[in-house]
């Protein structure tokens, strides 16, 4: 038996995280991954990014000390391989390109700025194939702070996909009309794309669908019901900022955008007609791990 380290960085519009994870090496057997440890410091460069246009020197030095900080975690994990990459708030800011130059002369770790449609690939990578039944259909949603990909899985392949700017930190920095209009392009491409589909399930990616679940009780790979997680968004939108933190012990950084995140997730299933919704808890850092792995970055 071989045990291979391996990190990925995910420079997120909510956080920044940190996953180390443990690559199990068996003769005869398919490498199994293990998460060893996730850090996730709540940088919120969507603010920033999406209201003011450029990523301010205060978070560019938070993101120095965190990505120092990551360093000497993986140090001390003996992580032999690691990829940082960076989303949409990176992507959109005016001066990204500057602050990952700066980011590489204080810590020469050098950050991937990536597309949506690269994005949805390495998290494709993960174990999502093992999720999708050949036989059904399966609407991919993955939301993230500055944007939300879809993507349409039938029969086991790839049938559409595209990122909309429609994340959880865009739409509580938004203007109502704003947000208004990103929803109703969202809601004619769903609708376009599954309406000759019957039995479509979702599959939900992000922190705030991670938490939804967790808070369900459910069985790993138990779906969530379209009943359950409509009452639970009438739930959270009736408590208050406050009560979401002092009662249901969320994140202060999670308990503003929970409500829009399951906003979308609740509309896809509208939208698309699904009735269930699967939460395999996966996302952008367990895909680098894999492409990491398998040397497809």
């Amino acid at each position: 038996m071989k045990i291979k380290k391996y990190g990925a960085i995910d420079i997120g519009s909510n956080a920044v995280r940190l996953l180390v994870a443990n690559v199990i090496e068996e003769k005869n057997k398919e490498p199994l991954f293990k998460k060893s440890s996730l850090v996730r410091v709540p940088i919120r460069l969507g603010t920033d990014a999406f209201v003011n246009g450029i990523i301010s020197k205060e978070n560019t030095n938070r993101m120095i000390d965190a990505i120092k900080a990551f360093q000497l975690i993986m140090k001390v994990h003996g992580v032999e391989k690691y990829k940082a990459c960076a989303t949409s708030a990176m992507r959109e800011a005016r001066n990204g390109a500057e602050v990952v130059s700066t980011i590489l002369k204080e810590t020469n770790v050098a950050i991937d700025v990536i597309d949506g449609k690269k994005e949805a690939a390495i998290i494709f990578s993960t174990d999502l194939h093992h999720l999708i039944d050949s036989d059904f259909t399966y609407l991919y949603v993955d939301v993230g702070g500055g944007s939300t990909e879809f993507t349409l899985f039938s029969k086991g392949r790839i049938v559409k996909s595209k990122s909309f700017k429609i994340g959880t930190v865009r739409l509580i920095n938004n203007k109502k009309t704003e947000n208004n209009a990103i929803f109703k392009q969202v809601q004619e491409w769903v609708e376009k794309n599954t309406k000759n589909y019957k039995r479509i399930s979702l599959i939900g990616s992000g922190g705030n669908i991670n938490k939804i679940f967790k808070m369900s009780g459910r069985e790993v790979g138990k779906p969530i019901s379209y009943i359950y997680l409509n009452a639970q968004y009438q739930f959270l939108k009736k408590m208050s900022y406050k009560q979401r933190i002092s009662e249901l012990s969320l994140n202060p950084d999670r308990a503003d955008v929970i409500v829009p995140a399951t906003k979308i997730y609740l509309s896809a299933m509208k939208w698309s007609g699904a009735r269930k919704i699967f939460v395999p808890k996966i996302g952008l850092s367990d895909g680098i791990i894999k492409s990491l792995y398998f040397n497809n970055l």
